[in-house]
């Protein structure tokens, strides 16, 4: 069955920290024209106001996956959404830029498509990670930061934990999300997947 060019769907959740839109739809398709699915939450909410500038995180690599991906630096669009990595780039993740560096006190966020219009995407088997998984996190200069894995949760998009993805905190954490679950009638993924990781 063909994927659908346009697998998203626009929503809203309040968060106690509510500033602008934030996409948090992970990654199935090209956003359509309306944009893309969307949550309330405060950019940079999780990252502290006095922590130090970190160099920018490059690559990401699951080993238990056979991920190993270059990541995009995803800021938010004119409406106020948060980029996604392009279609065309399904197989590239991204790090959401308002977010917390990879190592750094606070959640850091990468998104990543499942598949798109143009096939599988680098999230495609995140379904399959397992808990105590490794995942690590390199920046430009080479320098590796590890994860593993603490659990997995798959939620309707409507329902989406934006305090528990984004919100503010004193821990070195890393969430991965994407698209997840059967496709409504208008094609579009109902849930997403968020993979849950702590600092090794």
């Amino acid at each position: 069955m063909p994927l659908p060019s346009n697998p998203f769907r626009r929503t809203a959740v309040s968060a106690a920290a509510a500033g602008l839109l934030i996409a948090l739809t992970g990654g199935c398709g090209a956003p359509d024209a309306a944009g893309p699915a969307a949550h309330r939450t405060a950019p940079g909410a999780s990252r502290p106001a006095d922590a130090p500038k970190a160099p920018a995180p490059a690559r990401l690599t699951v080993p238990s996956l056979h991920i190993d991906s270059e990541l995009l630096r995803l800021g938010l669009n004119e409406d106020g959404t948060v980029e996604v990595p392009p279609a065309e780039k399904g197989m590239t993740a991204g790090w959401y830029a308002g977010g917390a560096v990879p190592g750094e006190p606070g959640a850091a966020v990468l998104i990543g498509h499942n598949d798109t219009r143009f096939g599988k995407a680098v999230f495609h088997d995140l379904h399959a990670i397992a808990e105590g998984a490794d995942i690590a996190v390199s920046d430009g200069g080479g320098k590796e930061t590890h994860f593993t894995v603490t659990g997995t949760e798959t939620v309707a998009k409507d329902a989406f934990p934006t305090d528990k993805v984004y919100g503010a905190t004193g821990e070195r954490v890393l969430r991965l999300i994407t698209c997840d679950g059967d496709f409504d009638a208008a094609g579009h993924p109902v849930d997403n997947l968020i993979v849950y990781a702590a600092l090794r």
